[in-house]
């Protein structure tokens, strides 16, 4: 629909820039980082540029003998008007005194005309009554994106005066809001914010165990944690309806048999403790997403929109593997290089909604043929990616599961006993936290070893 509109075209400006950038050797430096080989709407100045670009990466010498032999080379010059046309190219400049300004003034053009083929390309998709609502959506967020990326034209080029003082005004900050060692938003468990100092703001945290282990219980823990501390909390549910997170919010947040709970068995006084748990969790600074079909460019959209009125400290995602990851038309993508593309844009929007992002994923079978069952970073399902883009990876284990009765590191008994191995931590330590729990996972806290283990410890002192 874009031959509707007079699209912004600046050939004059292009020529002026191809001209610049073969007239003096150190140009191209000057501008490499701005332009890009489509920003040149005439096809004939694409191929030009693409040849410059080509010569500069591999550090050649760049003039009018060079590019036009390196169009020959390639089959190109007569396509872009021969030897003359890359002559005349260099005859109408006078000067690139102005390169940076011609530049940016092509970029807007460029951009203008992005904007004006995106948007109508969206208007056909909004009317075309076929297409599923949410991918108009999610496509209508990729465009503004792709765009918003080029419009930012901010040098990011620092001296290391500026990034002292970003530095230490960061630091003054941390130390302002810290309580007791920790800056960030509290994980739930004592031992695992030591560690982290809780979530920090821009960081993707990945937290992966088997099937059973209690991931949705271990999240939705420290997701009520986060929002009974004051913070407001985005809680994506793929795997399971709102409803049942909210019969996991109350047991996890009361004393009630979690069995005479879901069989509706429960005693009057059980019930009403149900309700006057319910009636707290109500008033929480808390959301919760449940539908089943959405993809991290959906959950991107709705925690933007939250973040725009103030209503977004923190984003839980259950979980990676179950989200939708169709790329719209990119359907040869196959299942490992879709989680990659999902990590990445799960870390993305960590990034650029300065919040902390916490992932659920599952770990494959590799575990479970180890004597121990520990597991580690390798058994990441389908993507080495997500290990590559996370701030911090937690492997959930619980070695009661396998039938192991002690923990052969710390000699606890392990029945009730959890435990979240910080295997990877790109901005401080690792190490294994253990928590406590009880046999539903309705219960979580930190882990106090019994009384007879303690009792053994000092047997074997003594001896």
């Amino acid at each position: 629909m874009s031959q509707n509109f007079n699209l912004p075209i600046a050939p004059e400006l292009e020529k002026a820039v191809l001209g610049a950038l073969l007239l003096e050797t150190k140009a191209m430096p000057r501008v490499s980082n701005l332009l890009r080989t489509e920003m040149f709407h005439e096809e004939r100045h694409q191929l030009i540029f693409g040849a410059l670009r080509g010569m500069f990466t591999d550090g050649r010498a760049i003039d009018i003998i060079t590019v036009t032999e390196e169009l020959n080379r390639t089959g190109k010059l007569e396509k872009v008007g021969g030897p003359y046309y890359i002559a005349m190219l260099s005859a109408d400049m006078a000067s690139s005194a102005h390169l940076e300004e011609h530049v940016l003034i092509m970029k807007e053009y460029f951009m203008r005309r992005e904007l004006i083929k995106g948007l109508s390309q969206l208007l056909a998709m909004a009317t075309d009554m076929t297409r599923d609502l949410m991918d108009v959506v999610c496509c209508v967020q990729e465009m503004l994106d792709s765009i918003g990326k080029d419009a930012d034209w901010t040098n990011t080029l620092r001296g290391m005066e500026h990034v002292m003082e970003a530095t230490i005004r960061l630091a003054a900050e941390r130390r302002e809001l810290s309580k007791d060692g920790i800056t960030g938003i509290p994980t739930g468990i004592k031992q695992l914010n030591h560690i982290t100092a809780g979530w920090q703001k821009g960081d993707l945290t990945v937290w992966a165990g088997r099937p059973g282990s209690g991931k949705t219980m271990v999240a939705m823990h420290s997701a009520l944690t986060a929002a009974e501390a004051g913070y407001n909390v985005l809680f994506c549910s793929i795997e399971m309806p709102g409803e049942q997170l909210g019969d996991r919010s109350i047991l996890l947040r009361s004393d009630i048999d979690p069995k005479a709970w879901r069989k509706g068995t429960v005693t009057t006084p059980e019930w009403m403790e149900g309700q006057r748990t319910a009636s707290r969790l109500k008033q929480l600074p808390m959301m919760i997403d449940d539908n089943p079909s959405m993809s991290i460019d959906y959950i991107r959209a709705e925690a933007r929109t939250l973040k725009a009125k103030g209503k977004l400290d923190i984003v839980f995602i259950d979980y990676l593997q179950l989200s939708d990851m169709r790329d719209h038309e990119k359907w040869q993508r196959n299942r490992e290089q879709e989680v990659a593309i999902a990590a990445r844009k799960a870390k993305l929007m960590a990034k650029e909604l300065d919040c902390p992002v916490i992932m659920l994923s599952q770990l494959n079978r590799e575990a479970e043929q180890r004597v121990t069952k520990r597991p580690q970073l390798s058994d990441l399902r389908e993507s080495g990616a997500i290990e590559q883009d996370a701030d911090m990876v937690i492997l959930l284990y619980r070695p009661a599961m396998y039938g192991i009765t002690t923990d052969k590191e710390s000699g606890f008994p392990t029945e009730g006993l959890g435990m979240a191995i910080v295997a990877k931590h790109r901005n401080g330590e690792t190490g294994t936290v253990y928590f406590g729990h009880n046999p539903t996972m309705t219960c979580i806290e930190d882990y106090v070893p019994p009384r007879e283990w303690f009792e053994r410890l000092k047997e074997k002192k003594d001896s």
